[in-house]
């Protein structure tokens, strides 16, 4: 079982950038391939970003390809998300999630472990 505590969000301009972050507990951190995914309000949850388990292989949703990057560093326990040229659109709550199964699953349904999820704001 893994714990998860995203951190980093807040008020970004339009055009800025901001980095999320997501602590796992848990000595098997390195056996989950990791995923982030957004709500906005109104809407369902949504994929943006997996990274396997040696991050060697990710996977974007097309709105945040060539302006989002994910990372992981399996000797901290941490997924990052590192979000550039940001747009109003992607305003939402960011959660981190850690699936057991192999894959850069895109599905909500093969995550098995959330964190709280932390809100990010886009302003115009």
């Amino acid at each position: 079982q893994v714990q998860l505590v995203e951190s980093g969000g807040g008020l970004v301009q339009a055009g800025g950038s901001r980095r999320l972050s997501c602590a796992a507990s848990g000595r098997t951190f390195g056996d989950y391939v990791m995923g982030w995914f957004r709500q906005a309000p109104g809407k369902e949850r949504e994929f943006v970003a997996a990274i396997g388990t040696s991050s060697s292989t990710t996977r974007y949703a097309d709105f945040v390809k060539g302006r989002f990057t994910i990372s992981r560093d399996n000797a901290r326990n941490t997924v990052n998300l590192q979000m550039n040229i940001m747009k109003p659109e992607d305003t939402a709550v960011y959660y981190c999630a850690a699936s057991r199964d192999r894959g850069l699953w895109e599905s909500v349904s093969k995550y098995a472990y959330w964190g709280q999820g932390t809100q990010v704001t886009i302003s115009s």
